[in-house]
Protein backbone atom coordinates (compact mmCIF):
# COMPACT_ATOMS: atom_id res chain seq x y z
CA UNK A 1 0.00 0.00 0.00
CA UNK A 2 1.18 3.16 -1.39
CA UNK A 3 1.04 7.01 1.28
CA UNK A 4 -1.52 8.31 -2.02
CA UNK A 5 -3.85 4.72 -0.85
CA UNK A 6 -3.63 5.57 2.48
CA UNK A 7 -4.88 9.15 2.26
CA UNK A 8 -7.19 7.82 0.01
CA UNK A 9 -8.63 5.43 2.97
CA UNK A 10 -8.14 7.75 5.33
CA UNK A 11 -10.67 10.24 3.42
CA UNK A 12 -13.22 7.68 2.53
CA UNK A 13 -12.97 6.64 6.53
CA UNK A 14 -13.15 10.07 7.10
CA UNK A 15 -16.18 10.93 4.79
CA UNK A 16 -17.72 7.74 6.32
CA UNK A 17 -17.81 9.28 9.93
CA UNK A 18 -19.22 12.84 8.91
CA UNK A 19 -22.13 10.65 7.05
CA UNK A 20 -22.69 8.85 10.25
CA UNK A 21 -22.65 12.04 12.19
CA UNK A 22 -25.01 13.85 10.14
CA UNK A 23 -27.41 10.62 10.06
CA UNK A 24 -27.79 10.90 13.99
CA UNK A 25 -28.11 14.35 13.72
CA UNK A 26 -30.28 15.12 11.22
CA UNK A 27 -32.87 12.54 11.71
CA UNK A 28 -35.64 12.12 13.94
CA UNK A 29 -36.36 7.96 14.10
CA UNK A 30 -34.50 5.85 16.24
CA UNK A 31 -33.90 2.91 13.52
CA UNK A 32 -32.37 5.42 11.46
CA UNK A 33 -30.34 7.05 13.84
CA UNK A 34 -28.68 3.94 14.70
CA UNK A 35 -27.86 2.51 11.26
CA UNK A 36 -26.16 6.36 10.85
CA UNK A 37 -24.60 5.47 14.14
CA UNK A 38 -22.82 2.26 12.64
CA UNK A 39 -22.09 3.98 9.40
CA UNK A 40 -19.86 6.49 11.69
CA UNK A 41 -18.20 3.42 13.64
CA UNK A 42 -17.59 1.73 10.29
CA UNK A 43 -15.28 5.41 9.30
CA UNK A 44 -12.57 4.40 12.02
CA UNK A 45 -12.84 0.80 11.47
CA UNK A 46 -11.35 1.30 7.72
CA UNK A 47 -8.88 3.74 9.25
CA UNK A 48 -7.84 1.46 11.61
CA UNK A 49 -7.55 -1.10 8.90
CA UNK A 50 -5.70 1.03 6.10
CA UNK A 51 -3.44 2.16 8.46
CA UNK A 52 -2.32 -1.77 9.83
CA UNK A 53 -2.09 -2.52 6.09
CA UNK A 54 0.12 -0.01 5.41
CA UNK A 55 2.00 -0.07 8.36
CA UNK A 56 2.66 -4.22 7.84
CA UNK A 57 0.94 -4.28 11.22
CA UNK A 58 -1.88 -6.61 12.26
CA UNK A 59 -3.50 -4.38 15.36
CA UNK A 60 -4.90 -2.20 13.19
CA UNK A 61 -7.19 -5.67 12.33
CA UNK A 62 -7.56 -6.51 16.24
CA UNK A 63 -8.83 -2.71 16.92
CA UNK A 64 -11.15 -3.60 13.86
CA UNK A 65 -12.32 -6.20 15.79
CA UNK A 66 -12.78 -4.10 18.61
CA UNK A 67 -14.22 -1.49 16.72
CA UNK A 68 -16.93 -4.31 15.49
CA UNK A 69 -17.53 -6.10 19.17
CA UNK A 70 -18.25 -2.46 19.99
CA UNK A 71 -20.58 -1.82 17.18
CA UNK A 72 -22.62 -5.39 18.21
CA UNK A 73 -23.12 -4.33 21.48
CA UNK A 74 -24.48 -0.93 20.61
CA UNK A 75 -26.79 -2.58 17.90
CA UNK A 76 -27.98 -4.79 21.35
CA UNK A 77 -28.50 -2.44 23.64
CA UNK A 78 -30.05 0.33 21.02
CA UNK A 79 -32.44 -2.62 19.60
CA UNK A 80 -33.51 -2.98 23.06
CA UNK A 81 -34.29 0.39 23.90
CA UNK A 82 -36.05 1.05 20.58
CA UNK A 83 -38.49 -1.65 21.31
CA UNK A 84 -38.93 -0.67 24.58
CA UNK A 85 -39.33 3.27 23.71
CA UNK A 86 -42.01 1.65 20.80
CA UNK A 87 -44.07 -0.34 22.92
CA UNK A 88 -44.08 2.60 26.04
CA UNK A 89 -44.77 5.55 23.61
CA UNK A 90 -45.95 4.01 20.54
CA UNK A 91 -43.54 5.95 18.13
CA UNK A 92 -40.64 6.01 17.26
CA UNK A 93 -39.24 9.32 17.02
CA UNK A 94 -36.44 10.33 19.37
CA UNK A 95 -38.02 13.75 20.46
CA UNK A 96 -40.35 11.42 22.58
CA UNK A 97 -38.06 10.42 24.68
CA UNK A 98 -37.58 13.66 26.12
CA UNK A 99 -41.45 14.25 27.36
CA UNK A 100 -40.57 10.97 29.32
CA UNK A 101 -40.55 10.75 33.09
CA UNK A 102 -39.60 7.84 35.21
Amino acid sequence: MTGSDLIGMMILAAGLFAIGVFGVLARRGIMFQLIALEVALSGPALGFVAAGAYHADPQGQGMFILVLTLAAAEVAVGLALFLRIRRTAGSDDSDIISGMKG
